[in-house]
C-alpha cells in the first residue's frame, strides 16, 4: 500500500467532490422509467441489492439529454491531429504539469517507485482526462453516472451493450462503499473521476493509494494517480522506456505506415530522427504512425504507445500522452511542422492571438489555446471593430491585423 499524509490529498484545493449534481429529472419518460424497473432483474444477477439499486435511482425519472449529445461527438476521432495536440499540449498543461509535479511530489515518487510508471506520464494522463481534476469543479460538464449509463443503454442502440455491462459495474461501486451516489460524477459515458475511469476499470485496477480504507478517484489525487499507474503497469508498462520516436521519414515512406519493424531496420530504409541521433537499441520493434499523413512527421511507435492505448484507443491521444509527458519531463515535443492549411495557426500563434485579444479587453477567460465561444466571440468583436470579415476563427489574417492594431 502507498501511503501518503492526507494533507497532500487535500493540497491546492484539488479535493474537489463533483457531488453536487442533481439528478436530470425534468420531463419524466415513462418508457426510460419502465427500463430501470425492468434492468434490476439483470443486475441482481450481479449481486447488487434492491436498496442500493434503488438509492441509485432515487429521483431519476428522464434520460440525460446531454448524454446523447455528448455521444455524437469524440474529438479524439474526429479532429486533425494538430489541433487535438494544441488544445491539450501547450503553454499552460505544460507549466500546469511541472507545477503539480512540485506540488505532489512525494505522492508520484512514491507511485513511481510501487508501479514502475514514471511521474510525468500520470501528469500527462491526468492533464488529457480531467485537466488536472479542473473539470470535477464544473458541474455542467459533469453526469451522474448511473443516469447517465442507464440514458445510453435505453436510447443508444449502438452503445447499449457497453452501458448496460457499465452500469452494473458502477452499482457494484456503489454497493462496494468507496464512493456515496450523489459523488459518483462522471463523463457523458461514465468516465469518473481525476483520471477518467470508466466503472469496469475501476473494479479491475482502483488502488487505495492513501490508507484511509475507500478507493475514491473522485476526492483522492493519490488514489487516482495511482489507480492509472497500476493500469498501465498491469497492461505491460515497459519501465524507462519510452513510447516512440518522432522520424523524418524518407521519400515515399508513408507507404510503410502501419508496419512493424526493428529500429534498425527503420533506420536502413531512410528514417531518421530530427535531432540527428541514433535511435538506441535498434533491435527494439516499432510500428510507423503517419498521423499527419505523407507530408506530416513521422512516429516509430513501441510498446509503452499501445500501452497508452488501453487507457483510451486512440492514436492521437497516445500520442498526445507522450508528447505532454515530455515536454513536462523538459525532452521537448514534436520537432517537426504538422502540414496545417495555409492560413492557420501554430500552437504558439493562438496562445498570442488570445493573450492579445485579452490584453484589447475583447477576451476574459482563460489563456489556454483553446478557442471556444468565448474565445469565437472575441475574435468577432474585434473583427467588427477592425473592419475584418469572414468567419470568428483563429487565422493568420485575425493575427496580423491585431498585431497592427
Amino acid at each position: 500500500m502507498i501511503r501518503t499524509p492526507r494533507n497532500i490529498i487535500r493540497a491546492a484545493g484539488l479535493c474537489l467532490v463533483a457531488g453536487l449534481l442533481a439528478p436530470n429529472t425534468a420531463r419524466a419518460d415513462a418508457g426510460f422509467q419502465a427500463w430501470i424497473a425492468g434492468f434490476y432483474s439483470t443486475a441482481a444477477q450481479s449481486g447488487i441489492t434492491r436498496s442500493t439499486y434503488d438509492k441509485a435511482f432515487s429521483g431519476v425519472t428522464s434520460p440525460d439529454p446531454k448524454v446523447l449529445e455528448k455521444a455524437r461527438y469524440q474529438p479524439e476521432f474526429t479532429t486533425k491531429v494538430w489541433d487535438y495536440l494544441d488544445s491539450r499540449v501547450n503553454p499552460y498543461t505544460i507549466g500546469k504539469g511541472r507545477e503539480m509535479k512540485k506540488q505532489h511530489a512525494r505522492t508520484l515518487a512514491a507511485i513511481e517507485r510501487h508501479f514502475g510508471v514514471e511521474a510525468s506520464v500520470l501528469l500527462a494522463i491526468w492533464s488529457m482526462e480531467s485537466n488536472y481534476g479542473e473539470i470535477l469543479s464544473k458541474t455542467d460538464r459533469l453526469h451522474y453516472v448511473p443516469q447517465a449509463l442507464a440514458t445510453l443503454a435505453y436510447a443508444d442502440k449502438k452503445r447499449a451493450k457497453f452501458a448496460r455491462q457499465q452500469l452494473v459495474a458502477a452499482l457494484q461501486i456503489l454497493q462496494s462503499g468507496d464512493i456515496s451516489s450523489r459523488e459518483m460524477t462522471g463523463s457523458w459515458a461514465g468516465a469518473m473521476g481525476h483520471t477518467q475511469f470508466i466503472p469496469t476499470s475501476y473494479l479491475a485496477y482502483a488502488i487505495d493509494a492513501d490508507g484511509n480504507g475507500n478507493r475514491d478517484i473522485w476526492n483522492s489525487i493519490p488514489d487516482a494517480l495511482a489507480t492509472a499507474a497500476n493500469l498501465l503497469k498491469k497492461n505491460g508498462w515497459q519501465t524507462g522506456q519510452t513510447g516512440g520516436y518522432e522520424a523524418v521519414a524518407p521519400r515515399g515512406g508513408a507507404k510503410y505506415a502501419g508496419q512493424t519493424k526493428t529500429l534498425s531496420q527503420w533506420a536502413a530504409l531512410g528514417f531518421a530522427r530530427p535531432n540527428g541521433k541514433a535511435f538506441p537499441d535498434g533491435g527494439r520493434r516499432a510500428e510507423l504512425k503517419m498521423l499527419g499523413g505523407a507530408n506530416g512527421p513521422a512516429h516509430l511507435m513501441t510498446k509503452n504507445f499501445f500501452v497508452i492505448k488501453r487507457y483510451n484507443n486512440s492514436d492521437s491521444y497516445a500520442l498526445g500522452v507522450g508528447v505532454l509527458a515530455d515536454e513536462i519531463a523538459g525532452f521537448g515535443g514534436v520537432d517537426q511542422r504538422w502540414p496545417r492549411p495555409e492560413g492557420t495557426l501554430d500552437v504558439k500563434e493562438k496562445f498570442e492571438l488570445q493573450t492579445r485579444l485579452k490584453q484589447l479587453g475583447y477576451y476574459d477567460g482563460e489563456v489556454d489555446g483553446n478557442f471556444g465561444s468565448g474565445s469565437k466571440a472575441a475574435i468577432a468583436a474585434f473583427q467588427s471593430r477592425a473592419g475584418l470579415t469572414g468567419e470568428a476563427i483563429p487565422s493568420q489574417k485575425v493575427l496580423d491585423a491585431i498585431r497592427r492594431y
